[in-house]
């Protein structure tokens, strides 16, 4: 039997995770529900729906941080959902940075390439 579960990440700004969800070719829903086993619900800031059902989401932890809420059981034994991670924490990476830079006046004039 699986149940849901919070997983902090590195993750800060529920925008910039929208923007790199969407870069990955996803719809995120701010706000909302996951749902898990036997009915259990955790309230999230950003959540997705997977195309075989899965849902994730992420939380705002109150300290800056959002959770990863998932069905960590799922996660373990999905290469694909592992692999998107991994996909998502760049993307966000990178939006991030660039967020960050366009902030900076001294890099107002930098140039930034992108590698695949």
């Amino acid at each position: 039997m699986s149940h849901l579960s919070i997983l902090p990440t590195v993750f800060r700004d529920a925008d910039t995770l929208m923007r790199s969800l969407q870069s990955l070719g996803f719809e995120p829903i701010a706000g909302g529900w996951v749902r898990g086993f036997a009915g259990e619900r955790q309230a999230v800031t950003v959540r997705i729906d997977l195309s075989d059902g899965q849902q994730l989401g992420w939380q705002d932890q109150g300290d800056g941080r959002l959770a990863l809420v998932a069905d960590l059981q799922q996660v373990s034994r999905s290469n694909t959902l592992r692999l998107l991670l991994g996909r998502l924490t760049r993307a966000y990476a990178a939006l991030d940075a660039l967020r960050q830079a366009a902030a900076d006046p001294a890099l107002a004039s930098a140039a930034v390439v992108l590698l695949p």
